[in-house]
């Protein structure tokens, strides 16, 4: 029996696995999906994946972890801190190792596709004296986060999306390499916030398997079973 440690992305909270976990759970293995700290401005990365590893205190080393979005940054502290058997991107950002994930983005400008990149300051609200910004352009969100959700489940993710402060993403990452644990990159094909070229070519740099998806950047809520298909797979196979 696997444990799934399902780490959500920025905005975001353990509310978008609902889809996932029930198909996982039904396979036999445990989930666990951690709430990060994401209103906190003044919690870094390290915080979040010690959070995470709170979480699942007790499992064995059968775990696997999967990361979306910005939730790669925190996911890829985790194998330095306890056994992790995979480690799964799900259109995630691969951190580069001391560097932070703006500065990241700045030296690579493609890693984030030209939908997100051209609109999403104006789609913000300005940040507080903790860095948090929310969303208040609701179209926007829906086209880069929900572009192959139905309108219903867009419009209920979007109610559900909480602040996330930025504080986290001007550190320079604590890795100073990535870490030596199995990994897979789930790729979207039309990504609208993390470009799949780029995340083809990261994968590549890291060594990780590379499964295609297609659809946008929130899969666990247009294609659960497709995701759980994909995790289920990996557990069988690590």
């Amino acid at each position: 029996m696997t444990t799934f440690a399902l780490v959500h992305g920025a905005w975001h909270s353990a509310w978008c696995w609902e889809r996932v976990t029930p198909l996982l759970q039904q396979a036999g293995h445990d989930v666990v999906t951690p709430e990060l700290p994401s209103e906190d401005g003044s919690a870094d990365f390290d915080c979040y994946a010690d959070l995470v590893c709170a979480t699942l205190r007790g499992c064995d080393d059968d775990v696997v972890v999967v990361a979306h979005s910005l939730g790669g940054a925190t996911g890829a502290l985790i194998p330095g801190r306890r056994p992790v058997r995979h480690l799964v991107y799900l259109c995630a950002a691969v951190p580069q190792g001391e560097v932070g994930l703006f500065d990241q983005w700045q030296a690579q400008p493609d890693m984030v596709a030209t939908t997100f990149s051209d609109g999403w300051l104006g789609a913000l609200s300005e940040p507080d004296e903790q860095l948090r910004t929310q969303w208040v352009d609701r179209d926007f969100a829906r086209k880069v986060f929900y572009a192959d959700c139905d309108e219903a489940t867009a419009a209920d993710a979007f109610d559900h999306l909480r602040p996330q402060s930025g504080y986290p993403w001007t550190l320079p990452c604590s890795l100073t390499q990535h870490p030596a644990v199995r990994c897979t990159s789930v790729v979207c094909s039309d990504d609208r916030i993390v470009n799949p070229v780029w995340s083809r070519r990261a994968a590549r740099e890291i060594g990780a398997d590379i499964v295609e998806l297609p659809g946008s950047h929130s899969p666990f809520l247009s294609r659960p079973p497709a995701v759980a298909d994909v995790l289920l797979r990996v557990a069988e196979a690590s």
